[in-house]
């Protein structure tokens, strides 16, 4: 089958997605979304994305799969405005047509070209949450309107349309982000959010503009989540979820999974909750023990990780899962072939301009107001990072700070990268250190799942 152009590939998409949303009678979905699954497979004929499509087609036909009922709910919840244009920016745009983009700019420029942007907007945040610097630095540090204009211009240009926002709190800078979303029509947004912001106003903004995602931070149950957030704000995040469902707008929810509450936010009352209330997907982040005064008694136990590996990855199941799409950014690395950071396929711009590897690797050697992306990519830090990526072949431990500690100590020493943490800066010792113990208790573990797993592989 001969390649489709980029218009007349986004034009099928446009129809098909209208062809849906038609469909009031549920009987004939599955027809037309098999269609886009053809027409996807078709646009990608040049480019293997390691996608079973055969397995697609069966998986979205199946009416009693977990899959086929996901797309359903979508269809039948959101606003047809919002959900057309999150299949053409976040699908379309950014999975198929900028993924193709990204590998050429790879091969020319020979670094590493990622797949979204992470960027802070503000250092400002309406809370004051524990551990957080955030409640420190208040509204000092911003990345103008026009900065982050210009980042999503040239990510543009290497195939980048998907951008991600935390902070701080990015709702603070609210209208500008929608102005983000108005001029840049062709990328998808996501902004990382405590969700107490979220008000009639702001969704009907959201629907206007139709490219704007949000992910909610949550931490557990009511005493939990308050406990380190504040009293009440639980419930103004089950409020702006309610109003977010009503709304038919596209948000998940981001957690922070610890040694004390990760059996709480993966149990099946707590996922049953993300689904009723309108999250499309779960986030999960393993906790990170960066800055001098963090805790590594947060750090969860082999076990404990062992048993979140497993049950996001239920939860998630495409044929027997429970409604919520999860990744688990740490323990997914074996299908992203180890670390993503570095620009491999993300990078963390912060309020200061500063470009870090990784939104929990504060350190730099660029900044976007003295060097434009493509500098930033080719930096010495950043091709240190494609140069050793993979951190180790078990990717089951892919962080250079987390489970190879040593590995992030020898980049930042022989690039000469700088702490970006303006209030306590820390030294790639300090934190390495805190990681020591960690990464030779969880080599034992990942390396007898990793075997096996290689096994099991090699005798299907």
């Amino acid at each position: 089958m001969g390649t489709l152009t980029h218009f007349s590939a986004r034009k099928s998409a446009s129809l098909g997605v209208d062809f849906l949303l038609k469909k009031v009678n549920k009987e004939n979905r599955e027809e037309d979304m098999v269609k886009l699954v053809d027409l996807m497979e078709k646009y990608m004929d040049d480019d293997d994305m390691g996608i079973d499509f055969d397995e697609v087609r069966d998986m979205v036909a199946d009416k009693n799969g977990a899959l086929n009922q996901y797309l359903n709910r979508a269809l039948d919840e959101l606003d047809p405005h919002v959900l057309k244009t999150t299949v053409l920016n976040l699908g379309f745009e950014a999975m198929l047509s900028g993924t193709k983009k990204m590998h050429k700019m790879r091969k020319i420029h020979d670094c590493n070209i990622p797949w979204l942007i992470l960027m802070d907007p503000t250092s400002a945040c309406n809370l004051h949450c524990t551990g957080c610097w955030a409640a420190e630095y208040g509204n000092k540090l911003n990345l103008t309107y026009d900065e982050m204009s210009n980042i999503v211009s040239q990510g543009k240009e290497l195939g980048i349309f998907f951008y991600m926002f935390t902070g701080g709190e990015p709702l603070v800078r609210k209208d500008d982000l929608i102005k983000l979303c108005e001029e840049h029509k062709d990328c998808q947004f996501l902004a990382f959010t405590n969700g107490t912001l979220v008000d009639q106003a702001f969704c009907d903004e959201m629907k206007r503009v139709g490219n704007m995602m949000l992910a909610i931070s949550l931490e557990g149950s009511p005493e939990v989540n308050d406990l380190r957030r504040g009293q009440g704000v639980y419930g103004k995040v089950m409020a702006a979820m309610d109003l977010l469902k009503k709304n038919g707008l596209v948000f998940g929810s981001s957690i922070c999974y610890t040694s004390k509450n990760c059996a709480s936010v993966v149990d099946k009352e707590f996922v049953n909750l993300m689904v009723d209330k309108g999250c499309r997907y779960a986030l999960y982040f393993h906790y990170m023990p960066v800055g001098n005064e963090a805790s590594v008694d947060l750090l969860p136990s082999p076990e404990q990780r062992i048993y979140m590996k497993n049950r996001t990855r239920e939860i998630r199941n495409l044929r027997t899962g429970e409604g919520l799409f999860t990744m688990d950014f740490q323990n997914d690395g074996e299908y992203m072939d180890g670390c993503i950071a570095g620009g491999r396929n993300y990078f963390h711009i912060n309020a200061n301009g500063d470009a870090e590897p990784c939104v929990f690797i504060h350190y730099s050697d660029t900044n976007i107001r003295t060097h434009s992306l493509l500098e930033i990519l080719q930096s010495p830090l950043f091709m240190a990072y494609h140069k050793n990526q993979p951190f180790n072949e078990n990717h089951l431990r892919p962080c250079p700070m987390l489970e190879n500690p040593g590995r992030l100590q020898e980049m930042v020493k022989e690039t000469g990268a700088k702490s970006t943490d303006l209030q306590s800066p820390e030294s790639a010792s300090h934190l390495c250190a805190k990681c020591t113990d960690y990464a030779k208790t969880w080599k034992p573990y990942a390396d007898k799942i990793w075997s096996e797993e290689k096994e099991v592989t090699t005798n299907k």
